[in-house]
């Protein structure tokens, strides 16, 4: 469970740095509703990182369960497919990959609801 605090501190890192390259270094070079994708992108993988600490910090003081860490696998996917997708498309301007954005949304939902179904089991 190690690996998800790492992995959650990583992608917090990551979406403070984002944030403020979208702040400071794409102000002024993106449309506003290209910088809103990018801000949107920004606050998901951060409460998804958070997330991923939470789910390291329970499974450090329980038994391995292969519950929790699908939640933690299926959040870090849909870190990537969410905010990741978000960030190339308001960079990008390419609309096609909107589509890929609600498959992260979607990994998001199932790694929420393998936690609540671990909760209910374990705790």
């Amino acid at each position: 469970m190690k690996v998800f605090i790492i992995i959650g501190a990583i992608n917090a890192f990551l979406a403070v740095a984002l944030g403020a390259f979208g702040a400071h270094g794409l102000e002024g070079k993106l449309e506003p509703k290209y910088l809103e994708v990018w801000k949107t992108g920004v606050t998901y993988q951060m409460f998804h990182a958070l997330g991923l600490i939470a789910i390291g910090i329970i499974g450090r003081n329980i038994p391995v369960s292969s519950l929790l860490s699908w939640s933690g696998w299926t959040m870090l996917i849909g870190i990537i497919l969410f905010s990741g997708s978000l960030y190339i498309l308001s960079t990008s301007g390419i609309k096609i990959l909107g589509a890929i954005t609600p498959l992260g949304g979607i990994a998001f939902l199932i790694s929420w609801v393998l936690l609540i179904v671990f909760a209910v089991k374990h705790l």
